[in-house]
């Protein structure tokens, strides 16, 4: 088939319980695939790698003109990324020190055995609903100071916002953006006043180190807390759902590696690095080059779209052995599950935390489970992929 056609077809809501034969026709078409809209798709792992760390691809939407609004620091480019995403990055913990996510081991074990034991007397359960998607927003809720009683605002503007972020050749996306953009500001609106709450009234949250930095040269602007308080949610919160729904798929689909990991639990962390290489939470990313660019000999003009379709990268046979094989014991997985860069995903910490704890939880319980839809029903997300309900029957 056509090869100018792969972004649409990715994209179509029906490819999304299997894009991976997409993605093998994507690699074979070429390093480079120019679509019908004009965008360029890469899918191959050492050019998706080499795109990722050049600094002529720029992250910034203000490149082309869609914005005057400034963006938070996932979509800047250096040095403004590097300064936001350094302060961002301070109330973790200094460079290879115990930080807060550290300190927060104890309380995501704590809150996924809550959720195990309200489960227990259930023959049927959905792992989204009632398990994958109150973990992580009960820790990112925690880590940021949110009361327990507000949690349930944040699931509305969260789908609104990566709704609206999402990749796709639709000719008219002006009501997502607009919903969108007024999810951002509901929700940065919240973050600041609940920040300015604890100005100067500190608790062991991350707003009240964002709000109460003591060196005014490094403190964020209010439009600055507000963007990187809502990206540090999404991040933190929304591509776990999917690595733990993903996960638990994946293993129920494949008995012998569940039995596995029930009597390997020491193989954990790498099945999670196999889960992000093999069914990622994130799919894709986009980038607009500063300057016209080679890639394998074709020329990428300046402002063009160009997605880099990480999960085509993370199964590139030139890159890894039976990349179609779900491994748990995989060697040296240098996967792209949270992309790579400057942009390497600054929640991927909590994630893994929180991945790991919650499959922990789960497997044992696992042996006797079935699921009760497979395919399930897909988010319509194609960049964020993973399954809106996973109904399983135990």
């Amino acid at each position: 088939m056509d090869s100018d056609t792969l972004l649409a077809r990715i994209t179509d809501y029906a490819s999304r319980p299997d894009p991976y034969p997409l993605y093998a026709e994507l690699r074979e078409a070429g390093p480079v695939a120019r679509q019908g809209d004009g965008s360029y798709l890469i899918g191959t792992y050492h050019d998706i790698a080499a795109l990722l760390h050049d600094p002529r691809m720029s992250a910034d939407p203000r490149t082309r003109g869609e914005t005057t609004h400034k963006p938070p620091f996932l979509r800047l480019d250096d040095p403004e990324h590097h300064r936001l995403r350094t302060l961002a990055m301070r109330p973790f913990g200094p460079p290879h020190s115990p930080g807060r996510v550290d300190a927060m081991r104890g309380e995501i074990s704590h809150i996924t055995e809550e959720l195990i034991v309200a489960l227990r007397d259930r023959e049927q359960f959905d792992i989204v609903d009632d398990f994958a998607y109150p973990l992580p927003i009960t820790v990112i809720c925690r880590l940021m100071g949110v009361p327990r009683e507000d949690e349930p605002l944040f699931q509305a503007w969260t789908d609104v916002i990566v709704a609206s972020a999402d990749i796709g050749p639709e000719e008219d996306t002006t009501q997502r953006d607009k919903a969108g953009i007024q999810a951002r500001q509901e929700m940065g609106g919240y973050l600041v006043n609940l920040a300015e709450q604890r100005r100067g009234q500190p608790g062991d949250d991350m707003l009240s180190a964002f709000i109460n930095e003591p060196d005014p040269a490094l403190r964020l602007t209010v439009e600055e807390l507000a963007e990187n308080a809502i990206l540090l949610f999404i991040a933190g919160h929304e591509t776990t759902v999917n690595l733990i729904a993903n996960g638990v798929l994946t293993l129920l689909r494949r008995p012998d590696q569940l039995d596995r990991l029930r009597r390997e639990p020491g193989l954990l962390p790498q099945a999670v690095e196999e889960l992000l290489r093999y069914e990622p939470p994130v799919h894709m990313r986009e980038r607009i080059p500063l300057a016209d660019i080679d890639v394998a000999g074709t020329t990428i003009p300046e402002g063009s779209s160009v997605i880099l379709v990480l999960a085509s990268g993370s199964r590139d046979p030139k890159q890894f052995h039976e990349p179609d094989r779900f491994d748990p014991g995989r060697p040296d997985n240098e996967h792209f599950g949270f992309g790579s860069g400057i942009h390497l995903c600054y929640g991927a910490p909590v994630a893994r935390l929180e991945a790991q704890a919650a499959l922990g939880a789960l497997i044992p319980h696992l042996g006797t489970a079935r699921l009760v839809q497979d395919p399930p029903p897909y988010r319509q997300n194609a960049m964020l992929r993973g399954p809106r309900h996973l109904p399983i029957h135990l």
